[in-house]
């Protein structure tokens, strides 16, 4: 359980308020129980540190307002729109023998011993977080969902995760899905083998060679029949002339 030191404030101004954020503090308010609601501030730096856990608005915190210790549980932060810092905290005091509904975060363990995981399989998570009616001294932090010996096909229902004593899903009446282990979508082909590999570069080479063989063959034959041609044309003229009668 984590300790936060919170200082009474008596003034509920936007000025005032503005003032203590500037002083690195956050406003808030405590309420709930049979004691009136009171004005708070906490340091925002260690504000921030727990924010950064997952499962803060579920994690029972202690606060310490001077000599008194209270039980409280975070029920909703403010944040500014534009630097997204945290500008405000309500915290809910923690009565015993009531009940209260969260959502708590599910956490997934041992993936690495999981054959299935080995095996490409993929791991569908349906809910991360699962919403239950908690008293309020019996509170889970997270849920467990061991992987350790899990392969492809197997879901995880609600019924097979241990829930605190006193502690049930608000969704009533089915048992329903938190994750399934499925089988990989996409199938990867086999490599080819390397001597495969080496026979398709070798022919690829041949034709390659064979080709340039024919074009070179192509460029030569049309200066041949072009020399036989213009021979020709010479020997056509030469004829001609011979036929024509002198002229006197």
């Amino acid at each position: 359980m984590s300790n936060l030191e919170a200082n009474l404030r008596s003034e509920t101004s936007r000025g005032k308020n503005n003032i203590l954020r500037k002083q690195g503090m956050v406003p808030g308010i405590l309420y709930g129980g049979e004691e009136k609601n009171e004005l708070i501030s906490i340091s925002k730096k260690q504000l921030k540190v727990l924010l950064d856990q997952e499962n803060f608005l579920s994690n029972v915190l202690k606060i310490k307002i001077k000599d008194k210790e209270i039980n409280v549980l975070p029920r909703e932060v403010a944040f500014d729109v534009v630097t997204d810092e945290p500008i405000h905290i309500d915290f809910l005091r923690m009565v015993a023998g009531r009940k209260i509904i969260l959502e708590i975060p599910v956490r997934f363990i041992n993936n690495e011993l999981s054959p299935g995981l080995k095996r490409g399989g993929v791991l569908n998570i349906v809910r991360r977080k699962v919403e239950l009616k908690c008293p309020t001294e019996n509170i889970p932090n997270e849920l467990i969902v061991d992987l350790d010996g899990v392969d492809i096909g197997k879901s995880f229902k609600i019924s097979a995760i241990k829930l605190p004593d006193n502690v049930q899903p608000t969704i009533q009446g089915r048992d329903f899905v938190v994750a399934t282990l499925a089988a990989p979508t996409v199938i990867k082909e086999p490599e080819k083998p390397a001597e495969a590999a080496e026979g398709s570069e070798a022919t690829g080479e041949e034709g390659a060679a064979q080709t340039a063989e024919g074009a070179e063959t192509d460029g030569k034959t049309p200066s041949a029949d072009s020399a036989k041609s213009d021979k020709k044309d010479d020997v056509k003229k030469g004829d001609d002339k011979k036929s024509q009668p002198e002229k006197k």
